[in-house]
C-alpha cells in the first residue's frame, strides 16, 4: 500500500530497497562481524572513509570508487551532515580522529581502515584502488 500525501510517499510495507545499498550494508555487516564495532560506528566510519578519500585523493579517481560502490554517497551524504566541528583537522589524523570521535579504539580505526579498502579492492579491483591508496601520504602504512 502506498500512501502519498502532499510532498510525502510512505509506505505501510516493505520499502522499496535503495538503489545499491546492498553493497554498503555488506561492508557495515562485515565490520560489525570482523572487527566488533556497532553498526551505527561502521556506517560513520565508512563514511568518515570514503569522505577522507574523495578530499585527499585524486578527484576524479575517488570520485570513480565511489561511483562504483552503490550506496556510498548515501554514507557520504550521512557523514557530511554531522560537520567536523570549527577546529576539526584535515588528512589522515583527522579522519583516524573521527572515527574515534564516533567510538572507535584506535586498533578499530586501523581495522575498519583495512578491511574498508580490502573490500573496496575487492569490488573494483586493485589496480583502481592502489593508485588512490599510492597517492595519499601515509596512507599506504595504514593497508
Amino acid at each position: 500500500m502506498l500512501v502519498i500525501g502532499k510532498n510525502r510517499v510512505q509506505y505501510a510495507r516493505n520499502p522499496p530497497e535503495v538503489r545499491g545499498a546492498r553493497i554498503m550494508e555488506e561492508l557495515v555487516a562485515r565490520l560489525v562481524a570482523n572487527v566488533g564495532v556497532e553498526r551505527g560506528a561502521a556506517e560513520k566510519a565508512v563514511g568518515i572513509i570514503l569522505d577522507f578519500l574523495r578530499k585527499e585523493g585524486p578527484p576524479d579517481k575517488a570520485q570513480a570508487l565511489i561511483d562504483r560502490l552503490p550506496g556510498a554517497e548515501a554514507l557520504l551524504a550521512k557523514q557530511s551532515e554531522g560537520g567536523g566541528g570549527m577546529f576539526s583537522m584535515g588528512g589522515i589524523m583527522g579522519a583516524g580522529t573521527k572515527m574515534m570521535a564516533a567510538g572507535l579504539s584506535m586498533s578499530q580505526v586501523q581495522a575498519v581502515t583495512r578491511e574498508t579498502i580490502a573490500y573496496a579492492r575487492e569490488k573494483i579491483g586493485e589496480d583502481a584502488v592502489g593508485e588512490i591508496v599510492g597517492a595519499i601520504p601515509g596512507l599506504s602504512q595504514f593497508v
